[in-house]
C-alpha cells in the first residue's frame, strides 16, 4: 500500500509538473493530446499567404466558377428562380410549349450539334443511371430491388414523344421532377436542362 501511495504521488507530481496547475500561463504552446483541428492550414482574408508564389492570400475565383449567392444575378438567370417566360418554365401561357427556346441562340447546325453534345454529357450524368443510356428505362437502379425497380420511365414510348409530352413538359419534370423522380432545378442550368430535352428527342428520333 506504501508503494502504490508513492507512485501516485509521483505521478500527480509529474501530471502537475508538465501540465500545471488551471491557471498557468507559460511561454510556449501547451501540450495537446488531442488538437482537434485547432491549428490547420489555411487562408485569412485580405491576409499575406505564403503558400501562393505573389503572396496574396485572397484569391480571385476559378474561371468559370459561379459565386455563390451572387450580387451580379448570375444564379437566378442560369437556374430560372423566380424568372418567367418558355425559356424559364418551359409553358406557353397555360400550357406546355414545344420547340427549343431563343435564348438558346441555335442560330447554325454547329450551335445545335454543340447543344446536343452538352445534352448527351448530361443526360449521361444525371438521367443514364436511372432511364438508361439509350433512354429505355433500364439504367444501374434497375437492377436493384426497392421502389424504383421497374417503375422508372421507358422515355422512348409514347406517352413521353412530343405530341403527348412537349418539350415544355418535359423540361418542366426534369426541374421538379415527378413521382419518384426528384427534380433537377438546383442540380442544372436552365440551359442544361434544354440541352437534356433536345438530345431525348434524339435518341426518341434514334429509336424508330
Amino acid at each position: 500500500m506504501k508503494y502504490f501511495f508513492l507512485a501516485y504521488l509521483a505521478v500527480a507530481l509529474l501530471v502537475v509538473g508538465v501540465l500545471g496547475f488551471r491557471g498557468d500561463k507559460f511561454s510556449q504552446a501547451p501540450l495537446e493530446v488531442f488538437p482537434d483541428m485547432d491549428s490547420q492550414d489555411k487562408l485569412k482574408g485580405q491576409k499575406p499567404s505564403g503558400f501562393f508564389a505573389d503572396g496574396v492570400g485572397s484569391r480571385k475565383p476559378v474561371m468559370g466558377t459561379v459565386p455563390r449567392g451572387a450580387d451580379s444575378g448570375v444564379l437566378p438567370i442560369e437556374f430560372g428562380a423566380g424568372r418567367t417566360g418558355y425559356y424559364f418554365t418551359g409553358a406557353l401561357g397555360d400550357k406546355f410549349g414545344n420547340g427549343m427556346p431563343e435564348e438558346l441562340k441555335l442560330e447554325s447546325t454547329e450551335d445545335s450539334r454543340a447543344l446536343l453534345t452538352r445534352g448527351r454529357e448530361m443526360y449521361d450524368v444525371n438521367c443514364a443511371i436511372c432511364h438508361g443510356e439509350s433512354g429505355n428505362g433500364k439504367g444501374v437502379i434497375n437492377q436493384f430491388e426497392g421502389a424504383m425497380k421497374g417503375n422508372i420511365a421507358n422515355l422512348l414510348t409514347d406517352p413521353f414523344k412530343q405530341v403527348a409530352a412537349p418539350d415544355g413538359y418535359i423540361y418542366e419534370v426534369i426541374s421538379n421532377g415527378k413521382g419518384l423522380m426528384g427534380g433537377y432545378k438546383h442540380n442544372l442550368p436552365v440551359r442544361d436542362r434544354w440541352a437534356i430535352v433536345a438530345y431525348l428527342r434524339a435518341l426518341q428520333a434514334s429509336a424508330k
